[in-house]
């Protein structure tokens, strides 16, 4: 919101423009919010409807299922409180992937190219960065929690994983970013390479979370396009050499 202001403030339209179509994807995340409380047998209301057009659905959802999380865990519930903290990593997740990493690359982009004394652009990249860092590093906690005998990991740990996941993703925005600056419209040639080969390696591993084809395909693709930034661990069983092949291809 403060950089759309400081966009228009200055007169910047283009700019002010493309930040606002960066909220666009986010409604995404925001009806399969509706879907899922329509699933919960919470009936959409005017009042929530316009929650989820203001892109504060996301918002409410985590605060109840936070509150459903603290009831649970007062019953003893130890399989509803992992659902329920399943529910909002997962959200908070495709909200960052949707809403989050585009808007960190077009800030980034205006800090280094256009305009790098720019405070507003620059504090709103970092608070992005931030926030699409703590989204994986949530996941990455849930997942780990998934597997049997796992137990929460302590605060340390999960500090270390924030870190490496910012200077990872910081690193790899700055490089697309730069390489933007100097090849211009070359950089979505680079990234379409990158994320063909991604989407062909999933598919290769024969990725079975989502059961028809066509889904399935288009699960692949897009996670694919996930993994031009950041490497997802979505499948069960050791991820080593997943990763390893990740991290070589990228480098």
């Amino acid at each position: 919101l403060c950089a759309i202001i400081h966009y228009l403030v200055r007169g910047q339209l283009g700019w002010f423009g493309l930040t606002i179509a960066c909220l666009v994807p986010g409604y995404a995340a925001q009806l399969l919010s509706i879907l899922w409380f329509r699933a919960d047998g919470h009936a959409p209301g005017c009042c929530l409807l316009a929650l989820h057009l203001l892109q504060l659905g996301l918002w409410k959802r985590d605060s109840r299922r936070y509150w459903d999380v603290l009831r649970a865990e007062a019953g003893g519930g130890a399989g509803e409180v992992l659902a329920q903290l399943g529910d909002v990593c997962v959200l908070r997740l495709l909200e960052a992937l949707l809403q989050t990493l585009p808007h960190l690359l077009l800030q980034a982009y205006v800090v280094v190219a256009v305009d790098p004394a720019g405070f507003i652009p620059g504090v709103s990249a970092g608070v992005s960065l931030l926030s699409l860092a703590w989204a994986l590093v949530s996941y990455s906690h849930f997942t780990c929690l998934l597997k049997p005998g796992h137990l929460s990991p302590p605060a340390a740990v999960i500090l270390c994983l924030l870190l490496w996941r910012t200077g990872m993703l910081g690193t790899r925005v700055l490089a697309l970013v730069l390489f933007a600056r100097l090849y211009s419209f070359w950089v979505f040639a680079v990234a379409g390479v990158h994320w063909l080969l991604m989407s062909f390696w999933l598919g290769a591993q024969q990725t079975d979370i989502v059961a028809q084809p066509c889904r399935w395909r288009l699960f692949n693709c897009l996670l694919g396009a996930v993994y031009i930034f950041c490497y997802i661990n979505v499948r069960p069983g050791p991820s080593r050499t997943r990763v390893a092949v990740f991290y070589t291809v990228s480098t």
